[in-house]
């Protein structure tokens, strides 16, 4: 074990062009949690690659390499016969030990309780991010972004080989059961659906008990790779559904449905902004700090968007709405009301807008 640290240590690291996240570390200890592909490797190395190249440690706890007994045994002498001041490991497990060094940085799908550590959410690229891979910011870059989704990697990956890529990350990142639970809800985005009623559909496709797949269930949550949204004063209502990312969508499903692919991609820009919100029958997205309420319209005119105010006009009055707005992929506009400003914004100004 102790030639395979003297490996770590003297190995070069390499960040292939690195574009700024609105994320960023510094001199604090860390957990940063996230899917995989999500650019944790990448944002802990380009951190490291700042700093003098003898004074960190970085490992990859996926190494097969890796005896976790040994390495226990020797990391903390290690580190101080090196004067390690930061240690990362990368994809970390609960079996490795934690040594005493001026700066730690792990990284996991899974939040660990460590109150010693700051805690990052790291998500896929949000729409402004996914702008920085671009070499021009005009209507095709949305249309763009529909086809590559937020996982940065997409950038490289050859436009027949997309899907498979896809595929792959999750058959490497998920179990079997966590894979088809993802397969299925990528034909339901944007829909109520619970945890009973995916059992009752994969049960006829493959043998599982109700408790494995609650357990699986709520481990994709947990890990991020799905999100459900509670309704507004119901909260043991049936929550809606969303991928982590669009581009799931076309590589796990050949179902197309681009209104409900358009809602799970503004939930996610109002995700990754922590924004708060619920969702109410005809409501995809109610903002109570805001008193707004956001509505995924992609080809709407001033006809149907008055059409639908009128569809929610009793909830604009019980619960104060100041604003309504409604996402389109290119309609900018609106219409008076006596009580709510009513704008239409395509989704490029709006995700942008604040």
């Amino acid at each position: 074990m102790e030639i395979l640290l003297a490996e770590f240590y003297k190995s070069d690291l390499i960040v292939n062009k690195f574009h700024d996240r609105k994320i960023f570390l510094d001199e604090n200890s860390y957990q940063i949690n996230g899917i995989s592909q999500s650019g944790k490797t990448k944002l802990v190395k380009n951190y490291l690659l700042h700093l003098k190249k003898n004074t960190y440690l970085y490992i990859d706890c996926r190494d097969v390499r890796i005896d976790t007994v040994e390495l226990n045994k020797y990391l903390p002498n290690f580190c101080t016969e090196n004067k390690i001041d930061t240690l990362v490991l990368d994809n970390y497990i609960p079996d490795i030990h934690f040594v005493n060094v001026s700066q730690l940085i792990i990284t996991s799908e899974v939040h660990h309780q460590l109150e010693y550590l700051q805690t990052i959410r790291l998500y896929p690229l949000d729409y402004e991010e996914f702008l920085a891979y671009e070499h021009k910011y005009d209507s095709s870059a949305l249309n763009h972004f529909f086809k590559l989704g937020g996982f940065p990697a997409q950038h490289k990956i050859n436009a027949d080989e997309r899907h498979l890529y896809i595929q792959k990350t999750l058959r490497y990142a998920l179990d079997d059961v966590e894979f088809d639970i993802v397969t299925l809800c990528a034909k339901l985005i944007s829909q109520k659906i619970s945890p009973y009623s995916v059992y009752e559909r994969l049960k006829m496709k493959r043998k599982i008990s109700k408790d494995k797949l609650y357990r699986s269930y709520e481990h994709l949550i947990e890990k991020g790779y799905l999100h459900q949204l509670s309704k507004i004063d119901h909260p043991k209502a049936t929550k809606k559904i969303y991928l982590c990312d669009i581009s799931l969508k076309a590589a796990l499903s050949s179902d197309k449905h681009f209104g409900r692919l358009f809602e799970n991609m503004i939930y996610l820009e109002l995700l990754k902004s922590n924004t708060l919100c619920y969702y109410y029958e005809g409501i995809d997205f109610y903002i109570p700090a805001k008193s707004e309420v956001i509505i995924g319209m992609p080809f709407a005119d001033e006809r149907s968007l008055f059409k639908k105010i009128e569809q929610i006009e009793a909830f604009i009055f019980t619960y104060q709405i100041k604003k309504v707005t409604a996402v389109t992929m290119n309609t900018e506009g609106g219409i008076s009301h006596p009580f709510s400003e009513v704008e239409m914004l395509p989704f490029d100004i709006w995700a942008l807008g604040d």
